[in-house]
């Protein structure tokens, strides 16, 4: 399994300053006496100021085009984390209508036939249709703005969930992205610079040939790119190794005691960041796994 955790343009303002330069005037001589007389000609030349504003929450043009060396494990090949993501902050892609206001809403829902068409559910998945839950959700983006971000649980567990992302909400903890995962993308091939917010995804557990929590709907990374699965030399994301230093904290990480942690607790789901073999930041479960 190449990526077994998983897991999508830049606007430019320009615009005029409002403050057009002084006018200049320049006197055109009034040319030679004829049989009429004549008059002066003004000449009035103005300048228009203009800036030009450069969105801060662009996403790079190569987010997800750079395929990764693979180790012998095939996960990509860990590389340092580029400049541009060190302190990731990137706008939100709209792929649901964003909300009208600043209000937290909420949906759970069967599975709509298109949603199920592109998520990564087959018969073979340990639950069934019936289990799940499709949810809509505001969130909070890094870019200053609501979002509307979609996700598949188990439908046991999917008014709690919506819970814990009503506290994010009212708390502005920011989410990247928050998507159904594809079938596509379970094996495609690295590129280490991932950051979907996601629950239902139909995969073993990383190094292992068992179900993991996500093929169940009862498990939820947050932001993996900010809150990285680390053990020994792997990092997945493989370019997030900049958000291994957990005592450097930026927006969009999980730390002990912040509103995440606490939220997911009260409805006794355990933290990855809690484990002691490992490390997987991002990673929320009911089981604790």
């Amino acid at each position: 399994m190449r990526r077994a955790l998983l897991v999508v343009t830049a606007t430019v303002l320009a615009g005029c300053s409002g403050l057009a330069a002084e006018p200049t005037t320049t006197s055109v001589p009034d040319p030679a006496p004829t049989s009429a007389p004549t008059t002066s000609t003004v000449v009035t030349t103005t300048t228009m100021a203009t800036t030009t504003t450069t969105n801060p929450f662009a996403r790079p043009d190569w987010l997800g085009t750079r395929l990764l060396p693979l180790r012998p494990d095939e996960f990509g090949e860990v590389q340092p984390t580029p400049p541009e993501l060190q302190d990731r902050q990137l706008e939100t892609l709209e792929l649901l209508p964003p909300p009208t206001d600043d209000q937290f809403v909420g949906t759970i829902e069967p599975i709509p036939p298109e949603v199920l068409t592109r998520s990564s559910w087959v018969p073979e998945c340990p639950v069934s249709l019936d289990e799940l839950s499709y949810l809509t959700m505001t969130h909070f983006g890094f870019d200053q703005r609501f979002h509307t971000g979609e996700m598949i649980v188990n439908a046991s567990v999917a008014a709690d969930v919506v819970e814990v992302f009503r506290r994010l909400h009212e708390a502005r903890f920011p989410i990247e992205q928050m998507r159904v995962i594809t079938k596509e993308e379970i094996d495609a091939h690295p590129t280490g610079d991932w950051n979907d917010t996601t629950s239902f995804v139909c995969r073993p557990a990383v190094g292992s040939s068992s179900w993991s929590q996500h093929a169940f709907g009862t498990g939820i990374d947050i932001n993996p790119f900010h809150n990285p699965y680390l053990k020994g030399d792997l990092v997945l994301p493989e370019l997030a190794s900049a958000y291994v230093d957990r005592d450097d904290v930026r927006m969009g990480m999980i730390v002990p005691g912040d509103v995440a942690t606490e939220a997911f607790a009260e409805i006794g789901w355990g933290w990855g960041g809690h484990w002691s073999s490992l490390k997987d930041w991002m990673h929320f479960s009911l089981s604790g796994r």
